[in-house]
C-alpha cells in the first residue's frame, strides 16, 4: 500500500489539488473565490470531481487519498466518455450564468410560456426567429443551457413552431446532433412531450431522420400538429404566449375554430 503524503499538490488547468492528511475520510472541501463548501463524496467518484471543477480556481483538499492514488482516479475520469460529457456541460453552465447573451436573449426566439394542463413548464420556440446562419451558435447553446437547465430537473414539454421558417434559418443536423450529445440526461428524460407546429415535408422527414439514427431516445414523444388550436388539448390557451404572426398565419391556412380540443390531460396524437 503506497504511503500516505502529508501534503502535495498539483495544478491542473487552472485547478490547484491539495491532499492533506487530518481530514476525515470520505469528505472533500472544496474552495473557491465564490464560496467554500465540504461534501461527502464515493471515492471512485473523485476524478470526476475535479474534472467539473478544470477551467476556474478550486482548491480540492482531500485526506482518504495518497498522491498517486488521486492522479490515478483524475486520469481515469477524464478517460471515462461519459465524465468527459458532463464536465464539458458542467463548464458550459458555469459560462452560461456569467457571460452576456443578450444576443440571443433579445431575439426572443425561445422562451418559456406557462405550463401545461399537467403543470409541467412549456418551452416555446419560434423557427422563422432563430437566425441560424447569422448568429453565434455556441452562445446560442450556452443560452439554451441558461433557460433551460433549471427547468428539466423536472418535467417539461417544448412547442416549436416551424411556421414561416426557411432556409436560413435551420442550423446544420452536425450541430442538432452535437447539441443533443452535450446535454445531459435529464434533458431526454424529462422532456415528456415535442410538439412541431406547422410542419412542412422537409421537417417531418428530418424529425423521423434524426429521431431514428441520433436521437431515438425522444422518437415516441414528438408529435407534429398542422395547427395552433391542436395543442389546446394538451396546453390551455391562456397558457400559451406566441407572436402574432403564427396566428395570423394559422387563422389564414386552416380558419377559425377548425378543431374542438379534447381536455383529457393527454398529448394530442401525431
Amino acid at each position: 500500500m503506497a504511503q500516505m503524503v502529508a501534503m502535495e499538490s498539483i495544478d491542473l488547468n487552472d485547478t490547484t489539488v491539495t491532499i492533506p492528511a487530518e481530514l476525515p475520510e470520505e469528505q472533500i472541501h472544496i474552495e473557491t473565490a465564490e464560496e467554500r463548501t465540504t461534501e461527502t463524496y464515493c471515492p471512485d467518484a473523485i476524478g470526476h470531481v475535479l474534472a467539473t471543477h478544470i477551467g476556474k480556481r478550486t482548491r480540492i483538499l482531500d485526506g482518504s487519498f495518497t498522491y498517486v492514488e488521486l492522479m490515478k482516479h483524475y486520469s481515469s475520469s477524464l478517460d471515462d466518455p461519459d465524465w468527459q460529457k458532463e464536465n464539458l456541460y458542467e463548464r458550459l453552465l458555469r459560462r452560461a450564468k456569467t457571460e452576456d447573451l443578450s444576443e440571443v436573449s433579445g431575439i426572443g426566439c425561445l422562451y418559456q410560456s406557462g405550463v401545461d394542463r399537467l403543470g409541467r413548464p412549456v418551452i416555446v420556440f419560434c423557427g422563422k426567429w432563430f437566425p441560424a446562419h447569422n448568429i453565434d451558435l455556441e452562445k446560442a447553446l450556452l443560452y439554451l443551457i441558461y433557460l433551460l437547465d433549471p427547468i428539466v430537473k423536472g418535467d417539461y414539454v417544448i412547442a416549436y413552431f416551424h411556421t414561416l421558417t426557411g432556409s436560413n434559418n435551420y442550423p446544420s443536423l452536425q450541430w442538432l446532433k452535437d447539441v443533443y450529445s452535450i446535454l445531459p440526461y435529464k434533458y431526454k428524460k424529462n422532456l415528456k412531450a415535442f410538439y412541431i407546429v406547422h410542419p412542412t415535408f422537409w421537417t417531418k422527414m428530418m424529425t423521423w431522420w434524426f429521431t431514428t439514427f441520433m436521437a431515438p431516445a425522444i422518437k415516441t414523444k414528438v408529435h407534429s400538429l398542422p395547427g395552433v388550436e391542436h395543442l389546446y388539448s394538451a396546453i390551455a390557451k391562456d397558457q400559451l404566449e406566441i407572436p402574432a404572426y403564427i396566428t395570423e398565419y394559422d387563422m389564414a391556412t386552416n380558419g377559425i375554430h377548425y378543431f374542438q380540443p379534447v381536455t383529457n390531460t393527454s398529448s394530442p396524437a401525431s
